[in-house]
């Protein structure tokens, strides 16, 4: 009887327990907290008004550049200039041996005293004749040689004036000016030399560096993208011409230039197409030859639309994707066409719109479809710190 007791008073405890047991289950399943959303950071997207450039390589140019060569044949007496300093166009810089450029000048002039004197007698002669004429004093062969005459004295002047005129260019010529301003180089002659009149090689050469040129040098694809965008009315070409320089050292040229015109055909070996623009030089700080890029203006776009790039991310097929929280909160994936970044942005032709939420903090959180909490940015990093 009382081992029936004890087996009874067990089989109680072991029930008692296991009700116990379940009631536990249940209260912990009944208090399971529901998921929460993931808080993220989002920049959120908004329409501007930018200014669309392009960086390009280039090379200085002198604006204009000229050879110095004599126009007459003789012995250098003199060098006239410094050499690497400025000159004025019509300076002196050389002066040739004159001697007998005077003499050839003081000759003409004596043809032309003489043909002006044979002009009066002959003028004179014909004169006469014509009056002897009407009274037939004279033949008519008379007349008409006497008419020749003068008319050939006049002809002999006119050569003769002529020749004057040639001696003065030649004497002239003696004389080796600038026909630019611009700086000089290094004489490549020195007194005493003999120079002959249109010879090969230059006696220096005068570089005008104030204004100086820069040529660009861009895609042939580039430019007919930009020409589209243009007749489309995609950007406003206001500004295009604007040109600034970045110089060997990364400094940026403290004078902006203009665009002043493109090739008209392309190089068929590197498929571009060069551009040049003009530049203030008051300086003397570009020197022909020396490498620079350029940032050129292409145009203003309105409406544009640009997103960080921390942002935007490529997927397997090299497409530019990008998380952004749509109205219900949840994480939604946007395929975008963006070909150029302005600053830390990419500038997005399709895919995202003013008012996009863009999901730039907790990237590595989230996926397609789950629930998010956005926060900015800014404030979300701030709590993260």
């Amino acid at each position: 009887m009382q081992r029936t007791r004890i087996i009874l008073f067990s089989l109680s405890t072991l029930a008692g327990s296991v009700a116990l047991v379940g009631c536990g289950q249940e209260v912990q399943q009944g208090s399971a907290p529901a998921a929460q959303a993931t808080p993220v950071g989002v920049v959120t997207l908004k329409s501007q008004t930018v200014t669309l450039t392009k960086e390009l390589p280039g090379r200085i140019t002198a604006s204009q550049i000229a050879e110095i060569r004599p126009q007459v044949s003789g012995i250098v007496q003199s060098r006239l200039f410094i050499e690497g300093s400025e000159v004025k166009v019509g300076q002196a810089l050389y002066q040739i041996d004159s001697a007998s450029f005077d003499a050839n000048l003081a000759s003409a002039k004596a043809a032309v005293a003489r043909a002006q004197a044979s002009i009066a007698s002959n003028k004179a002669k014909n004169k006469r004749y014509t009056e002897l004429l009407k009274i037939k004093a004279v033949s008519q062969q008379d007349f008409d040689e006497a008419d020749a005459l003068y008319k050939q004295a006049e002809a002999d002047l006119l050569t003769a004036q002529a020749q004057l005129k040639t001696a003065q260019i030649n004497l002239n010529y003696s004389t080796v000016s600038s026909p630019i301003n611009g700086q000089i180089s290094k004489s490549a002659v020195t007194v005493g030399a003999l120079v002959s009149a249109n010879q090969t090689n230059a006696l220096a050469t005068v570089t005008q560096l104030d204004p100086i040129y820069v040529d660009l040098t861009q895609s042939s694809t580039e430019l007919l993208q930009l020409k589209q965008a243009l007749a489309s009315g995609e950007l406003d070409a206001a500004t295009q011409a604007e040109v600034t320089l970045t110089l060997v050292d990364g400094s940026v040229y403290t004078h902006s230039g203009k665009l002043q015109f493109s090739e008209v055909t392309v190089d068929p070996s590197t498929g571009s197409v060069t551009l040049r623009a003009q530049f203030d030089n008051p300086e003397k700080l570009l020197l022909p030859g020396m490498y620079v890029r350029a940032v050129i203006v292409e145009g203003v776009k309105t409406n544009a639309i640009l997103a960080p790039q921390r942002g935007i991310s490529r997927n397997q097929k090299g497409q530019a994707t990008a998380m952004v929280v749509n109205k219900e909160g949840k994480v939604e994936s946007r395929i975008l066409q963006a070909e150029r970044t302005i600053g830390s942005d990419w500038l997005v032709e399709k895919g995202l719109f003013a008012g996009d939420q863009v999901i730039v903090e907790g990237l590595q959180k989230i996926r397609p479809g789950a629930s998010v909490q956005a926060s900015p940015a800014e404030l979300a990093t701030a709590t993260a710190h």
